[in-house]
């Protein structure tokens, strides 16, 4: 008898027939006398619906009370799941966040976990019962309601697993695995048996948009086996692994991309100790997190231009916190750009090649596409391109690295 772990996303509850599907793929693995754990996140387009909602009132909304707002997405979809297993004769027993008892941090709308005492839930799994979780959800010290940020339940979902040491943790999506990079833009993508962890936790990280990064790092730390599936379509999915055997094989194993990203650079600070942490303090106790940073020294090398880039939903906030940095600092004017996008190579054998990035500008040359701002790590290269141009970088890549092949580079 396995403990298995299934996260069902958005699309794949997004409608009653879909509820019903998902119960009774739950019911066959019941019915292999498996222990089974379900965390889902609420029906596709109900929490946009209700930041819409929320925006009617507030134009920058509470964030105690849009946790309070949000998490009522996933309540539905539970009870509703947990309906359609009792219709199929399979009991269920459905768990908001703070039923379980997932503790997290008091920081609202992304919010981290803390522990999560499973001792309730582990008492309905063995009185035979399927237990589904609402994810995206937990609750603070003070019994505050918290969520852990849009793709939450991901999260929530290997969290469980941790906590529950279960056999596997399976990400249900409406894709059928990890791909060398994004289908919708490059249709020679090629879906990925296995991934290592370093490699994923590079591609969430970056853009891809398959698993959320919390969630990969939570797998890693507790050795947590994680796969994704698709909801709709039979399959292995893909795997993410501990080893690295493809390592001499694979130099790249995708590429990530994100439209999701602003820069912002102020001109001519006087380059002294501590002027950045002048610049970014303020930026990281507003709970903004800061990608790219570039500083570069300038002609008269008494000043510096400090670049860096954020989240693009984070851009207006950031711009408005610097407004009032930079007139302390005798720095020079901002400016900015949220009209940018990042494209990252990501892959463990690039510890052992050489030529992976000269080979990564030539072929962005090639297109006429410039680089604005350039990113390394021992396992991935990133650059900052305008965003008209991230999609034929992609495909200038895919193809220059050759990744539609199964032997790779």
């Amino acid at each position: 008898m396995s403990l298995i772990v299934q996260k069902y996303g958005g699309t794949s509850v997004g409608s009653v027939e879909r509820i019903n599907a998902v119960a009774a793929r739950i019911k066959t693995w019941r019915d292999r006398d498996d222990r089974v754990v379900v965390v889902v996140s609420a029906m596709s387009g109900e929490t946009d619906r209700l930041i819409k909602l929320a925006e009617q009132i507030q134009r920058r909304p509470n964030p105690r009370e849009m946790d309070v707002l949000l998490s009522t997405g996933e309540q539905v979809t539970i009870a509703l799941l947990s309906m359609a297993l009792a219709n199929l004769g399979c009991p269920a027993k459905s768990y908001t966040g703070g039923q379980v008892c997932i503790r997290t941090d008091s920081v609202y709308n992304k919010a981290r976990i803390r522990e999560i005492d499973g001792v309730r839930v582990e008492a309905d799994l063995d009185a035979g019962n399927v237990i589904v979780v609402a994810g995206f959800q937990g609750v603070d010290d003070r019994g505050n309601i918290t969520t852990l940020g849009r793709g939450g339940s991901d999260t929530s979902a290997v969290a469980m697993a941790a906590a529950l040491d279960a056999d596997e943790c399976q990400i249900y999506t409406d894709v059928d695995g990890v791909y060398t990079t994004d289908p919708r833009i490059e249709p020679q993508a090629r879906k990925l048996d296995s991934i290592t962890f370093d490699e994923m936790l590079e591609m969430a990280s970056l853009g891809s948009e398959v698993l959320q990064i919390r969630s990969v790092e939570f797998a890693g730390k507790y050795k947590v086996p994680l796969r994704v599936l698709s909801s709709f379509e039979p399959g292995e999915g893909t795997l993410i692994s501990f080893e690295e055997k493809a390592v001499e094989d694979a130099v790249v194993a995708g590429i990530a991309c994100s439209r999701n990203e602003a820069k912002i650079t102020v001109l001519g600070v006087p380059d002294q100790p501590g002027i950045a942490h002048k610049i970014l303090g303020p930026i990281s106790e507003a709970n903004i997190e800061v990608d790219m940073i570039v500083q570069n020294i300038t002609a008269d090398e008494a000043t510096t231009d400090f670049t860096f880039t954020v989240n693009r939903n984070d851009y207006e906030r950031a711009l408005e916190l610097l407004d009032t940095t930079a007139q302390p600092l005798a720095a020079g004017k901002v400016v900015s750009n949220n009209r940018i996008a990042k494209i990252s190579l990501v892959g463990v054998g690039m510890r052992s090649h050489a030529g992976v990035a000269n080979k990564m500008f030539a072929a962005l040359a090639r297109e006429g596409i410039n680089i604005r701002m350039i990113s390394t790590s021992e396992i991935k290269i990133s650059v900052i391109v305008d965003e008209r141009y991230m999609e034929l970088g992609v495909r200038a890549l895919h193809q220059a690295f050759e990744l539609h092949r199964k032997d790779d580079c």
